[in-house]
């Protein structure tokens, strides 16, 4: 089971990773707009649109990404108080009675929306239109993406709840931890102060 719910993890991390590269066809594409519109004094009308659609995008398809790493902002100040077991139940009920038909309806909406739009082949409005129907279909693939970290998600609450302790998630780029990294060039705060003060001896005569 572990290795399906990192497997799960590896799946939800790459398409986010994938989806992080907008950000990058983001800052070319507006640094070429400008460049264009100020400096050769030649506007394009479709690339604001692009612009949405490439925000939209990355921001759509990283939701299952951060579900992954448990990067979501919580509202409840007291959630952190809770034991393990408490903090399981919380999430599971959670998870069945707002995130499961939330995420369900808006794959099946999204769906059912991109297929109209892929249609009537839609178009966006503006003097230079763009084909909006791609874009729509990012809609249920995140949404579907989403909803299989989702269940993951359920699985590991229920974990959780047998065992007392959340299942190990895979491991991804976190902020330093000063005290980790002591640990592992086995240096001590000890060390430090000696040579700050070496340092500061050598300073003094100079």
């Amino acid at each position: 089971m572990q290795k399906l719910l990192l497997g799960i993890d590896a799946f939800s991390t790459l398409i986010g990773k994938t989806a992080a590269w907008c950000a990058v066809a983001l800052t070319i594409l507006i640094c070429w707009e400008v460049f264009s519109r100020y400096a050769l004094n030649h506007p394009h009308a479709w690339v604001f649109d692009a612009q949405i659609m490439l925000y939209g995008s990355m921001f759509m398809l990283a939701g299952a990404y951060t579900l992954s790493k448990n990067g979501h902002v919580r509202g409840d100040v007291l959630y952190g108080f809770f034991s393990t077991r408490v903090q399981a139940a919380v999430d599971l009920t959670l998870y069945v009675v707002f995130f499961l038909p939330g995420v369900i309806a808006m794959t099946w909406a999204g769906w059912t929306y991109a297929q109209e739009s892929l249609a009537i082949r839609e178009q966006t409005f503006s003097a230079e239109p763009l084909p909006l129907y791609p874009f729509k279909f990012v809609i249920p693939v995140a949404g579907a993406v989403l909803l299989l970290q989702g269940i993951a998600e359920i699985i590991r609450c229920m974990i959780c709840l047998r065992n007392g302790q959340w299942p190990r998630r895979g491991d991804d780029v976190e902020e330093v931890d000063v005290e980790k990294l002591k640990e592992m060039v086995q240096v001590k705060d000890s060390d430090i102060q000696a040579l700050d003060r070496d340092l500061t001896a050598r300073e003094g005569k100079q």
